[in-house]
């Protein structure tokens, strides 16, 4: 009898892993393929970035050299050239815009010291960032940070994607030019 009961209980929790087995299977499939969406929509935005850059930079020229340049009769490569010029030339003629110290540089020599974002995406580990960091921050510092704890850009404009995905994410709230913080802080703060 008691041997009977034994069988009987090893039987059930036999049958509750399989199925918990199963259950964890199918979300992982799931998982998987919404990944590969997201994946799939990356490349799509990254196709879309480069297109809008490239007009930007028709646009501008045709806007900055008159009406006499027709847009499109220009590589962008030259076009971002003459762009890069006329901006300095206009730079010169114009006094320099007050320094702004709270924003933190762009450190391009950054090394990583370790991988803990290497298969995160940006809201996540910009998550982790403002957990970490206890309060806002720029996005030069997020990007900086992200650099440190191995995270890969493929676009050309880091803090761009960074300010473009937390400004969609409900998780962010943009408190400064730039400058993000969690939403759930505050709610902790409220409480």
């Amino acid at each position: 009898m008691a041997n009977e009961t034994l069988i009987a209980r090893l039987e059930q929790s036999l049958r509750q892993s399989r199925a918990a087995r199963t259950r964890l299977s199918a979300r992982l499939a799931e998982l998987e393929s919404e990944a590969e969406l997201i994946r799939a929509e990356l490349v799509e935005m990254d196709t879309l970035a480069g297109q809008t850059e490239a007009a930007i930079f028709r646009l501008l020229s045709n806007v900055m050299s008159g009406p006499s340049t027709p847009v499109g009769t220009t590589s962008v490569g030259e076009l971002e050239i003459e762009l890069q010029r006329r901006l300095a030339q206009a730079e010169l003629a114009q006094p320099a815009p007050p320094h702004r110290p709270n924003v933190p540089a762009l450190r391009s020599n950054i090394e990583p010291i370790s991988d803990r974002f290497f298969d995160r995406t940006i809201p996540q580990a910009a998550t982790m960032i403002l957990r970490e960091a206890g309060g806002p921050l720029h996005v030069n510092e997020i990007y900086n940070r992200l650099l440190e704890g191995g995270f890969s850009f493929t676009g050309n404009n880091p803090t761009i994607s960074i300010a473009v995905s937390l400004n969609r994410n409900t998780r962010f709230r943009k408190v400064a030019p730039g400058t993000f913080d969690l939403i759930i802080r505050d709610a902790a703060k409220a409480s």
